[in-house]
This record gives C-alpha cells, structure tokens and sequence, in this order.
C-alpha cells in the first residue's frame, strides 16, 4: 500500500489514509488500496471493528482533482468512492475518526461510516458545486436522510461548511471531542462495542439499515427475523453464551460464530 497504512490491533482494523500532503485527497491509486483494504476487514472473522482515519492535519479532502486532470476520470473501483460508500453488504462496525477536514468525499466516506467521532478543529462539507461537480459519492443522500432535508440542502445548495460541533447538533457527529483526545475517544468507543457479541451488534446494524429501506415501522419489525444477520446470531454460539454467562454472573467469552 502506497497511500494508505493498515494496521491491526486486536480485534480492531485501522485504515489511514496517508497522503498528508494532499490533504489525504482520493486518487485512483488510492481508491483501489482502499476497496483492498475494506474487503480484507470485511472477509476476516478476526476482525470486529474498523477506524478510519486520515495522517496529518486532515481527514480527507475528497477527490485529488489534480490527479484527475491529469490523468482523467478512471471507474471507482465495486464498493463504490473510496470502497466503502456502495459497500451495503458489511454488518461490521465502522467508525470514522475525524481529525481535521472532512470535504467533499472525504465527508462522503465519514457519512458512509457507522460512528462519526471529530476533533473540535474538523470542519464539513460537500464544496462540488464550487469545482462544478456534484456530491454523488452518496453525500446528498446521505446527507439528507442523516440531518433532514432543509438543512441538508443548506449545506449542500451553499456548499456550507460546517464545524464539528454544529455537526454534532445537526445529528450526523456521534461525538465531539478535543483535538488531542481522538484516540482515547475513539480506544472508549471501540472497547464500549467489543463489550456486546459481534454477531449481536453486526444484527443490530444491519436491523437498523434494512429497517430504514423498509415502508413503514410495522413491515420493518415483521421482516427482521428475515434479515440474514438475524439468523447468524439466533442460532449462534454466541447467543448461548451471553444468558449462559449471565446466570454464572461470568464475563462472556465472545467467539463470534
């Protein structure tokens, strides 16, 4: 990997974006060793939870137009911008950990996340409009189903930014914290999921994902126990051990099978 580190502790993947440079900007390059990335968590029954993250004074400051110019507008690679936001089939949480800048798809990659945890000094936004572009890495969709439409169309008709603690007023920042504290925040988020069963949690996203598709409440509580998810964790190890552990007033031992 030449733009991007990788390293695993644990049961934690942490995924770097590292062109600091360039603010982290996204090249071709960089899109196919991110889907690479994210398919490798993805496959790995050891692998519980992903960080993204980006190096420098910036997360990502969305596409490297330069590199477009130069060398033209190549396809994103099966999981969609930056190998993430089309990739619908990964129960597994992800949280983006938010250190400076996050524009146009670098924005788009956060809001793609599960979490979104941001130093004070982070700022928002979907500037494309500004190059003559639109936010099609699913930050108008995303946007608007995360904060609601007129405020979604504020930011994204204006090219508004915003900073970290209006996101989280808006809805779409899980947490603020201060700039040297990120990796605390994101080490408390992290230990607080691998307290829960992984195949419970992987559930409850995908629960909560699917639900959202779904017409109304009532369809989305009759057709749960259709969701694949939900039956990898009924009939689990894992679903066992959590009431075994219980009654043994034992801390469970998570297998995630």
């Amino acid at each position: 990997m030449q733009h991007i580190r990788v390293e695993r502790r644990g049961r934690v993947t942490r995924i770097e974006l590292a062109r600091p440079e360039v603010l982290n900007a996204i090249n071709a390059a960089m899109h196919e060793e991110l889907e690479q990335a994210f398919n490798a968590f993805a496959a790995d029954p050891e692998q519980w939870i992903c960080v993204v993250t980006g190096a420098g004074r910036a997360f990502c400051a969305g596409t490297d137009l330069k590199s477009v110019v130069a060398e033209g507008r190549k396809p994103y690679p099966a999981h969609g911008y930056a190998g993430l936001i089309q990739r619908f089939d990964c129960d597994k949480p992800i949280i983006a950990a938010v250190n400076g800048l996050a524009l146009g798809g670098g924005f788009e990659l956060a809001l793609a996340c599960d979490i979104i945890i941001a130093v004070e000094s982070a700022g928002f936004g979907l500037p494309e409009p500004l190059v003559g572009a639109v936010a099609l890495g699913g930050g108008v969709h995303r946007l608007a189903r995360q904060i609601g439409l007129k405020q979604a169309m504020g930011m994204i008709l204006a090219s508004r930014r915003v900073d970290a603690r209006e996101g989280e007023r808006l809805g779409f920042v899980t947490e603020v914290v201060p700039d040297g504290d990120l990796d605390a925040a994101v080490e408390r988020w992290t230990a607080a999921i691998l307290k829960g069963a992984p195949l419970s949690v992987r559930a409850s996203k995908q629960a909560v994902m699917r639900g959202l598709d779904e017409p109304d409440l009532t369809s989305a509580l009759a057709n749960q126990a259709r969701y694949p998810a939900f039956g990898t964790w009924f009939n689990s190890a894992d679903a066992a051990e959590g009431p075994r552990a219980f009654a043994e007033k034992r801390a469970p031992e998570w297998q995630g099978r």
